[in-house]
């Protein structure tokens, strides 16, 4: 079974899950500092399972 594209993230529920901007996310992505996309969609936009990005996000360092 195919994911649907609500079961994957876009930048958007990225940056809600860390409480960040969505261009924070994109520009996170532009510097290598987010994982690969699980998939890109028909419209080539990456997205991602909650679960990889839950994972990163327990793991990445914060500004203090």
């Amino acid at each position: 079974m195919s994911p649907s594209s609500s079961d994957l993230w876009s930048y958007a529920e990225i940056a809600r899950h860390i409480n960040v901007q969505s261009e924070t996310v994109r520009n996170y992505r532009r510097h290598g500092l987010l994982p690969e996309p699980d998939l890109t969609d028909g419209n080539g936009h990456p997205r991602w399972y909650p679960d990889t990005i839950r994972a990163w996000a327990r793991n990445r360092p914060r500004h203090r």
